[in-house]
């Protein structure tokens, strides 16, 4: 299936919580939207590997996505390795995207950056044709996305970008809300920072302080691996 746009996580949630509004966006303009999961989340505290795909099964079903898949390299322990690269660089030539989301190339959990290096080294490499690659024994093309950019997580990076999602924000939470395991239910007890209340706080917060730097109420902000280019014309 090819799709226009991929976004990678390093746990299942990340995803939705960093730049599902945007995947909303995309998809009401009619693109067709893929979601890959480099783990299970496996070593959360909270929830099993059984429970994260059931979530993950009911927030792609809320956001409408095309496709989602997981690599199952290892949550906490993956490493930037050829067999992980490699791994990566299949997904990107199944579904050839022009655009690619990954983690935050810096923020508190270790997984987040580790993902973002792995995706900037497999989205280079995915397009040299001596990297041979195979999807059902059948050999891939090279194939290198247009696109690369990291959504900001849990640590604030200031964005090159922001993206107005307010039309789409209550989705968004209607997403990140199904993946009940790990997020504040009430009357629940909290014991992790994601299953406090104040994390969803901390989440409509982030939200309305990327949405004022471009004066709207809701936004999820990017950064770009390479400068972008500017059509001033389109400002004026």
């Amino acid at each position: 299936m090819k799709l226009d746009v991929l976004a990678f996580g390093a746990h299942p949630d990340d995803v939705e919580l960093s730049c599902s509004g945007t995947l909303l966006k995309l998809k009401d303009e009619g693109y067709k939207i893929g979601i890959v999961d480099l783990t299970a989340g496996e070593l959360g505290t909270r929830g099993t590997i059984n429970t994260r795909k059931e979530e993950s099964d009911a927030s792609s079903k809320i956001l409408g996505i095309d496709s989602r898949e997981n690599l199952n390299l290892g949550d906490g322990w993956f490493e930037n390795n050829q067999e992980n690269k490699l791994k990566v660089i299949q997904a990107i030539r199944r579904y050839k995207p022009t655009m690619i989301f990954a983690n935050a190339t810096d923020d508190r959990h270790p997984d987040h950056p580790r993902a973002a290096e792995l995706l900037k080294e497999a989205f280079f490499l995915s397009g040299l044709k001596k990297i041979e690659t195979f999807d059902n024994k059948l050999p891939q093309d090279a194939w290198r996305p247009k696109h690369l950019f990291h959504y900001v997580q849990y640590r604030y990076i200031n964005p090159d970008f922001v993206v107005d999602v307010t039309p789409y924000f209550e989705t968004k939470m209607k997403a990140i809300m199904s993946f009940k395991s790990q997020f504040y239910e009430s009357g629940k007890k909290s014991d992790t920072l994601i299953s406090s209340k104040k994390f969803l706080d901390f989440i409509n917060g982030r939200s309305h302080e990327m949405g004022s730097a471009i004066q709207v109420k809701h936004g999820e902000g990017f950064t770009s691996a390479v400068p972008l280019q500017m059509d001033l014309n389109r400002l004026l």
